[in-house]
């Protein structure tokens, strides 16, 4: 399978707009050797050895952030142009109802048909009440949703299934739900998912988990049962957002395991297998290791830790 990540930042991307942490200032000023990221997204798809164009495949895109438009416009594989209006996003996965996930959907309203989407019970819950971006698209494109269930059962998207194609498996994880949804303060299964993508040709398997508070056996198992990672960045430390004064939360507050510490990414990471590869996603603007030149950076490295940039392809 081929993995585009189309966005690679927590919420606000980086640099925030607003924002003169560190990290944000550096890159501004030119004195610190990062990547600008847009929020984080993944488009995935069986590899067809192309790269765009008439002959390329359908996929998957997970997440629909609020840059998507320029994420599309970035990777060539998104827009095949093969008619007048056209697309190779065959469906939509929601991991979760994050505004920074989910609001990119309201700039996919022009098409002919119900844009295909598959969520959770409750992320369905939270964007047709609390945040109604769903009942909106019913003015526009409309909606076809799929259920996701949260019983392991394989399931896959037409168009990107079948012998040469994809499987999914979602599984239920420990984190946050959306600000504006009722179960913020108290979680139900479904608020967020991992899901594991077995390429059905290879047998190859990626996990993808961009938001995860804490990491359970069954998770663990996910993991280590994959043949790459692709999991939450967001923090290097429980107090970063404390320390910088931004926040009043740890990270595990707000549902993201740090990487550095006892029980931190890192000590997990290190008990996969040797051959599983290691990535980051959805690195927070104020996280050290956006600075490729940092300790921290050189720590992941040593860790054989990858941190991911727009714009990567990977083939698993």
């Amino acid at each position: 399978m081929r993995i585009t990540i189309l966005g690679s930042s927590a919420g606000g991307g980086f640099p925030q707009w607003n924002c003169n942490c560190a990290n944000c200032a550096g890159w501004r000023a030119g004195t610190l050797r990062a990547k600008a990221r847009t929020q984080s997204s993944i488009f995935v798809r069986p590899d067809d050895g192309s790269d765009g164009g008439p002959e390329a495949t359908e996929g998957i895109l997970f997440n629909a952030s609020p840059d998507v438009l320029e994420q599309i416009r970035s990777n060539p594989a998104l827009q095949p142009g093969r008619r007048q209006r056209d697309t190779a996003i065959a469906g939509v996965l929601l991991i979760d109802g994050q505004i920074d996930h989910s609001t990119g959907l309201l700039m996919l309203r022009e098409r002919g048909q119900p844009l295909p989407l598959w969520c959770t019970d409750p992320v369905y819950e939270d964007l047709t009440t609390g945040l109604p971006l769903l009942n909106v698209l019913g003015h526009y494109c409309g909606v076809r949703r799929e259920r996701i269930a949260l019983d392991g059962a394989p399931f896959e998207v037409p168009g990107v299934g079948g012998a040469n194609g994809l499987t999914l498996r979602a599984l239920p994880l420990t984190s946050k739900a959306a600000p504006y949804s009722p179960h913020r303060e108290a979680g139900v299964p479904g608020d967020n998912i991992g899901v594991t993508i077995t390429d059905n040709r290879s047998g190859r398997r990626l996990f993808y988990a961009p938001g995860l508070g804490e990491i359970s056996p069954a998770v663990f198992d996910a993991m280590a049962s994959a043949d790459a990672v692709l999991v939450d960045g967001t923090f290097w430390t429980d107090d970063e957002m404390i320390r910088l004064g931004l926040s009043s939360k740890t990270a595990r507050d707000i549902g993201h395991l740090p990487q550095s510490g006892a029980g931190g990414m890192i000590e997990w990471m290190d008990r996969l297998p040797a051959s599983t590869r290691r990535l980051l996603i959805h690195i927070n603007n104020t996280n050290p290791i956006l600075d490729e030149d940092s300790p921290q950076r050189a720590e992941l490295a040593a860790h054989r830790i990858e941190v991911c940039e727009d714009g990567w392809t990977l083939e698993i």
